[in-house]
């Protein structure tokens, strides 16, 4: 935003370098060699916006295209949006300060469900027509993509096509597709959707689907509109993880955000399979990158942004094959530049005194681990191969290295938890606590501080418990209460999530096309930042759920069938349906599978070349 056209109002809101831009790091290009022009929306505030790794590769990976320029987006807050509507001010860009609706295609990253009010107030600020099916041949392409688009059905009006899947290559693609259609005047907006969705692979377009629903509220059809038209839509991944794009040369922003620091992605993917998270699933194949190009990558970006602390980032960092070479190598140069490093994904089962001297230089003064389940029986049930003893050896280890603190997360609410399950939680953090007792060489002039926080349970499609139900939030109270009243230590302290928050994202998290009814309702209301506490009303959901006649709990408190068409069922991530169901039965016995290192337990994730774990093609 151009400060001296608009320094009166910039004056006038919080955290006014949220909107200025010009930062070190951004792409601009001459308007007159551009021929498709990309606005990347994060529908959230910038500085979280600004952390997202995604899309950091995203923005750099389009910008390497000559003839395409994506520009940056983000959520302005409350006092910038009044401020917005009151002086006609559009949603514009970063880089040009140009309104999105000037754009050829305008791209939401969909990371967590309570975001989507604040989609329909972007595309509102932006001047872009709210249903896809109202937006005419000079609107912009309007694209979803990230972990919600993995089931895009609650918010499939709002939006003309999803990327199912990575984007380093498919949205390069989509781009370019865009611009030859454009030059050889095939361009007409459904000729494209239309092209988009049968040319190119990991494209979902909404509007050439038809869903139909039996009297009892289930999908009884979903099918293309016409026989080009792919039944189910392949997610992307790369093939080439070591050689893909990488942004060493990132934006670094001029105010504070919520991850300062250098984010290495070391690999993609898991080997555990815990039966309730999406992101283990939806990620398979694992791939690496090597020792060299990530080291490579480090001193880059080191050198380019002058960030003083690295993350490793993964799903579980300690499974990465090489993580004692690659730390080895890291700590030759990040000692001698005072840069620390930061491991913030580690299990208890793989944590090891030579790990804990690695990190030891990072500024936190404790660790975290995440048990999710008080009791053995729970974490085989949801395959959370993680024992007590695996646990108590690991807080050992940090309280010898004279860490005091200890952060663990658990879930509640998970299918087959009793009360014994839940009172394994607090029972663990006093276990942890007289741990620290036990420690010979422990950090004596500190007490202990163990800090337990519960999420609520959420079925995520593509897991194993997609079939299962959501306790009613009432009961998650009940289940919170239970924790808090068998706290009896003064150095244990419990946080735990809002129920009501997470029954509103499971309601859109397994939800249909219907729901969209229903955040239509909800931006007539005015609402956005439903993920932030201080704006999520409970009562308005509820309001928009009777003006939609939607009833939410037939998506939270109910048990699927397993032959029920899910609305997700038109995305095949590569793992196959009978692996889940077979996941979820394990689960009801208490029965651990192996991890993928331990053997394969055939998922059907294909095998796309490169060092992958891997070895069974995808079931038919």
């Amino acid at each position: 935003m151009d400060y001296k056209k608009y320094g009166s109002i910039l004056r006038g809101v919080s955290k006014p370098a949220r909107y200025t831009g010009n930062e070190q790091g951004q792409t601009v290009k001459d308007k007159k060699d551009v021929r498709c022009r990309f606005a990347f929306c994060f529908p959230d505030t910038y500085e979280i916006g600004m952390s997202n790794l995604g899309v950091r590769i995203l923005y750099g990976a389009l910008n390497c295209e000559p003839d395409v320029w994506c520009e940056r987006v983000y959520a302005p807050w409350v006092d910038m949006q009044e401020r917005m509507r009151e002086y006609n001010i559009p949603l514009m860009a970063h880089e040009s300060g140009d309104a999105i609706s000037e754009f050829d295609i305008v791209a939401f990253t969909l990371q967590y469900e309570m975001c989507y009010t604040n989609v329909l107030m972007m595309l509102d600020l932006g001047g872009i027509p709210e249903l896809a099916a109202d937006r005419g041949e000079d609107d912009p392409i309007v694209i979803g993509g990230g972990p919600c688009a993995y089931n895009a059905e609650p918010v499939a009006d709002f939006f003309d096509i999803f990327s199912i899947g990575e984007g380093e290559e498919a949205l390069p693609e989509l781009a370019r597709l865009y611009i030859k259609m454009k030059e050889d005047g095939t361009y007409s907006r459904q000729a494209f959707l239309f092209a988009a969705a049968t040319e190119l692979e990991g494209f979902y377009v909404p509007s050439l689907y038809r869903v139909e629903y039996a009297p009892d509220g289930t999908i009884s059809a979903f099918e293309p509109v016409d026989e080009r038209v792919p039944v189910c839509v392949k997610k992307r991944i790369v093939e080439d993880f070591d050689g893909a794009y990488f942004p060493v040369d990132p934006v670094v922003p001029y105010t504070e955000v919520v991850h300062d620091r250098i984010m290495l992605e070391v690999f993609r993917g898991c080997i555990r399979g815990c039966r309730f998270c999406q992101a283990g699933m939806i990620y398979r194949p694992v791939r690496d990158r090597s020792v060299e190009t990530l080291c490579r990558q480090a001193e880059e970006m080191y050198k380019n942004t002058g960030y003083d602390e690295i993350s490793l980032t993964s799903l579980a960092i300690d499974d990465y094959t090489c993580v004692d070479r690659l730390t080895d190598e890291l700590i030759e140069w990040t000692n001698k530049n005072k840069v620390s490093l930061s491991l913030p994904s580690l299990r208890a089962d793989s944590f090891t005194k030579e790990l804990m001297a690695k990190i030891s230089g990072v500024r936190s003064s404790g660790l975290t681990f995440a048990p999710e389940a008080g009791t053995q029986r729970l974490r085989d049930a949801i395959n959370k191969n993680v024992r007590e003893e695996d646990i108590l050896n690991a807080v050992r280890i940090a309280f010898e290295a004279g860490k005091t603190q200890v952060k663990l997360y658990f879930m509640i609410g998970l299918p087959t938890e009793t009360d014994e399950d839940v009172l394994g939680i607090p029972k663990l953090a006093s276990a942890v606590i007289d741990e620290y007792y036990k420690t010979e060489c422990r950090n004596k002039k500190r007490p202990p501080q163990v800090t337990i926080s519960t999420a609520c349970f959420i079925p995520k499609p593509f897991t194993p418990f997609q079939w299962a139900e959501q306790i009613d939030k009432d009961e998650f109270v009940r289940r919170q209460r239970l924790i808090a009243d068998n706290i009896h230590d003064r150095r244990i302290k419990y946080n735990f999530h809002d129920s009501e928050v997470s029954f509103i994202e499971a309601v859109l998290a397994r939800g249909d096309r219907r729901l969209g009814r229903v955040l239509s309702e909800m931006k007539k209301m005015g609402a956005c930042f439903d993920a932030w506490d201080e704006h999520f009303s409970y009562e308005r959901w509820q309001k928009a759920f009777e003006l939609a006649s939607v009833d939410p709990d037939f998506y939270t408190r109910r048990e699927r069938a397993a032959d029920e068409k899910l609305p997700w069922d038109v995305i095949d991530i590569g793992v196959t349906k009978k692996f889940l169901l077979r996941e979820y039965e394990a689960a009801k016995q208490s029965r651990p599978s192996k991890n993928c290192r331990e053997g394969c337990s055939g998922c059907g994730a294909s095998i796309y070349g490169g060092d992958t774990l891997c070895r069974k093609m995808k079931e038919q």
